[in-house]
């Protein structure tokens, strides 16, 4: 937000020559080139011991003796009207009662008066600054009656009246001004703050799914390669029929993590959108199982015929849990079995893997990435992950929210 009396600091040196830089709530701002801090002091002070030594026609406004020396007191106290208000003015107030009392009505004390009230509208706040200039106001009022023959409302006298609470206004309003500006000020500090912290959680989050996306395009198909190497190198002399179906399921792994690596790429390089394939599902369930089965992992499948439909993301999730659970019987568990369960649940659709379980693996196989990266997309569409290990086997059960209780038909497979 931009105020005319509010410029950020960090604006090029040449558009912001000759203003004076201000600090609001310890944000550095700038003002409009005026008068400065000592010159102000100066201007004051010369005006009250200009108006203390004009030569006045009439002979009540001329001080002359000790009287001048009451006169030019208040000037003396103008270059601290800033740090001490009160005081200020209360000086400018006695100085003008005593010349009252002398049959003077001294004008340099009624100028200092309204400067000094000025002062403390500007720099106090508002319920004791407006008490302190009509208390000043009226003082003024009753003292300047005295060397003007009691009339209280004499003319010349009325205008010193009107000088005071005019100069009380205009301190109100720079007062106001200068909250303003600082109330501008702290709320564009506070959103920018806000934009900023916007901007790393965003960039937070960004990289979490970014991590979570390359997790799942990656992990699967680098253990496929994995153990596939493994049962290439044992059965390269033995069984060499084996190897070559290892080495062909390694090269099609290869390929397809490529191809999903360059499109992830591709689409975090532009600012456009890309082809990207449909985001897998269940309907994919088959494919998914077959993989696994060419890659060694006998799978046993079974499907309930009534699954409640899922959402475009559930599906997915639902997709990527099963995916996630075979990787990791793959990698994990022991004699190459998993079994594997989609079965309905009022308003779920409840997933379950199941694996013999190596015992080297049991705590690698319930806290890697891969399952917290899979507890946040089940969370983020309402979902809940379990994992439990006992009696030598590790459970995997993920129940996913249905959006209603017909079937899919993608989903009429049989045991694998």
């Amino acid at each position: 937000m931009s105020t005319p009396f509010a410029v950020h600091a960090d604006r090029p040196r040449d558009e912001t020559a000759g203003t004076e830089e201000r600090q609001y709530w310890g944000v550095p701002t700038l003002r409009p080139p005026g008068i400065t801090t000592p010159l102000s002091d100066v201007i004051a002070v010369a005006v009250v011991v200009l108006f203390a030594f004009l030569p006045y026609p009439d002979a009540a406004f001329r001080a002359h003796g000790l009287l001048l020396v009451v006169a030019l007191l208040p000037a003396a106290v103008m270059p601290f009207r800033r740090r001490w208000p009160f005081a200020a003015l209360g000086v400018s107030l006695l100085c003008t009662v005593v010349a009252a009392l002398a049959g003077v009505l001294a004008p340099s004390t009624l100028i200092a008066a309204a400067v000094t009230s000025y002062s403390v509208a500007a720099r106090t706040r508002r319920l004791a600054a407006a008490s302190s200039v009509a208390t000043a106001a009226l003082v003024v009022f009753s003292v300047n009656a005295l060397p003007l023959h009691g009339d209280l409302f004499d003319s010349r006298a009325l205008q010193f009246v009107l000088f005071i609470l005019l100069a009380g206004a205009m301190g109100d309003a720079a007062r106001s001004r200068r909250e303003y500006i600082e109330a501008v000020t702290e709320r564009a500090e506070r959103a920018e703050r806000g934009r900023e912290e916007e901007a790393r959680r965003r960039v937070a989050e960004e990289r979490v799914r970014i991590a979570r996306d390359l997790h799942d395009v990656v992990a699967h198909q680098i253990s496929v390669i994995s153990l596939s190497a493994g049962v290439a190198s044992s059965s390269l002399a033995a069984r060499p029929e084996r190897a070559q179906e290892a080495l062909t399921t390694i090269r099609s792994a290869s390929r397809t993590v490529l191809a999903d690596i360059g499109t992830l790429m591709a689409l975090l390089r532009t600012d456009t959108a890309v082809d990207l394939h449909p985001q897998a599902g269940l309907s994919q369930l088959n494919e998914l199982v077959t993989r696994f089965t060419d890659a060694g992992l006998r799978v046993e499948l079974q499907l309930d015929p009534a699954v409640g439909e899922l959402s475009p993301a559930s599906d997915h999730v639902a997709y990527l849990a099963l995916q996630e659970g075979l990787t990791n019987a793959h990698k994990h568990g022991a004699d190459a079995v998993a079994w594997v369960s989609v079965c309905n649940s009022p308003g779920a659709v409840v997933l379950t893997v199941v694996n013999p379980l190596r015992t080297e693996h049991s705590e690698s196989a319930s806290g890697g990435h891969g399952l917290r990266g899979l507890r946040e997309r089940a969370t983020a569409i309402g979902g809940m992950v379990e994992t439990a290990s006992a009696h030598g086997e590790f459970r995997l059960l993920v129940s996913i929210p249905a959006t209603s209780d017909s079937e899919v038909p993608a989903l009429k497979g049989t045991t694998a």
